[in-house]
Formats: structure tokens, C-alpha cells, sequence
């Protein structure tokens, strides 16, 4: 399943583990675009010089451990397509080069279902993609190691964690109440 990540997605750090997760798993191809990985560059610059250099060498390690995951769109293709926010238009029109399955974002209000239909993809959220993808019994063990990390970085119990993260249904998938 070949899976366009929008920055949005990409910015939260546990929320970048978990993707970068089931792609090394193989349960996914991630792909991105020059323009979304330099909107994780600027959103990084904002907190501090050190979190770019971070950000920088992560940037480097995924376009090297995913040489055929990088997507450039033509500019043509960019300027004739219509969203509401017009800034989004390079994530859809990667999208549609890179033959995206999937358009993940946590940013609905700015990828209408009806027009993404009209492109033959869906929009879908990063809760909606680890609960179908992260639920294997593959998979899972990864998934919350990368979870117990982050845990060890918040001190937040883990279904606390990631319903912060907005994986509020993924949480409960994983960690159901006793």
C-alpha cells in the first residue's frame, strides 16, 4: 500500500515513529514530496535550532532508508488542482504522482472526501490508518515499543499518550480498559 504523508503527520514525533514503524515493517511504502518534508523543516526551525539539526538528519535517514518514496509533482499538475486551502495543493498533487492508496493527515476540513474521490484517493487519518494497519500481530509488538518510548520521554500512561496524539480510537484498539 503506497501511503502519501502529509507534514502535519510527519511534525508529531511518536505519530512519525509509529508510520515510520509500519513502513520498515512492510506494511506500508511511505512517500512525501520535497515540499511536505520542507514544511517539517520550517515547523522544526520554529522550536530551535536544535531540533532542525534533528529533523535534518531524520530527513537524510528516511530518504535513505526509502529511496523510491520521494514524489515531485509537476507544477502544472499543482497549479490545475482546487482544494480550499490552495497551500495544500502540492500535498494532493504528490499524491496523485506518487499513485498514493492513501493521503494521510490529521487535516480533514482541507481534503474534501468528495474531492480526493474525485482523484481516486482517500483521505484518510493516522488513527484510521495504524487501526488498519497496526493491529497485525506482526506489527503490534513494534508498534508499542515505539509507544513505550515515548512513554519513557512523557511519563503519560500510553493510552493517555496517544489519545493526546490524536489516535484517540488506535488507543483503544491497543489498550482497551480493564
Amino acid at each position: 500500500m503506497r501511503v502519501l504523508l502529509d507534514a502535519c503527520v510527519l511534525v508529531p514525533t511518536l505519530t512519525r515513529a509509529l508510520m515510520m514503524h509500519l513502513a520498515t515493517s512492510g506494511q506500508m511504502t511511505p512517500l512525501w514530496s520535497p515540499m511536505i518534508l520542507s514544511e517539517w523543516m520550517h515547523a522544526a526551525k520554529r522550536t530551535g535550532p536544535v531540533q532542525a539539526m534533528g529533523v535534518e538528519g531524520e530527513i537524510a535517514v528516511m530518504k535513505a532508508r526509502f529511496p523510491n518514496s520521494l514524489v515531485t509533482p509537476a507544477a502544472d499538475l499543482t497549479d490545475s488542482l482546487y482544494l480550499p486551502d490552495p497551500d495544500d495543493t502540492h500535498v494532493l498533487a504528490a499524491s496523485i504522482t506518487g499513485k498514493a492508496d492513501h493521503l494521510v493527515t490529521f487535516n480533514a476540513k482541507d481534503f474534501p472526501t468528495r474531492t480526493m474521490a474525485a482523484h481516486g484517493i482517500p483521505r484518510t487519518s493516522p488513527d484510521a490508518l495504524l487501526l488498519l494497519l497496526g493491529t497485525d500481530p506482526t506489527t503490534e509488538p513494534g508498534l508499542r515499543a515505539e509507544i513505550a518510548k515515548a512513554q519513557d520521554a512523557t511519563g503519560l500512561p500510553a493510552r493517555t499518550l496517544l489519545k493526546k496524539s490524536h489516535l484517540p480510537r488506535f488507543a483503544k484498539a491497543l489498550f482497551p480498559k480493564a
